[in-house]
């Protein structure tokens, strides 16, 4: 699956440009064993890479980038919010090599 192109036109809505988001998640026990990464890219027009993950029994936390619009971008977080997922901003940037 390719990345949608990055690009931005004098004039064009806010709402139409692709945008980068890294969010945490932090999953509960009763849905570490969903397919929700799957399930997000099904529902929603957004590219997802997993940035970093460390899943026990307990709790399942991962650092995911989503591409995407604004808006689509709000709706699936929106989503997860709604099955149970608590969803945070990345407000520090990790050094990559």
């Amino acid at each position: 699956m390719s990345t949608p192109a990055k690009k931005k036109t004098t004039g064009e809505k806010a709402d139409t440009a692709i945008q980068q988001t890294r969010l945490w998640l932090m999953y509960p026990p009763k849905l570490i064993k969903e397919p929700l990464i799957w399930q997000l890219t099904r529902k929603f027009e957004v590219v997802t890479n997993v940035r970093q993950a460390s899943v026990t029994d307990e709790i399942g936390i991962v650092s995911l980038e989503l591409d995407g619009t604004s808006s689509e971008i709000k709706k699936a977080i929106k989503w997860l919010e709604k099955i149970g997922v608590s969803v945070e901003p990345v407000e520090i940037n990790v050094i990559e090599s």
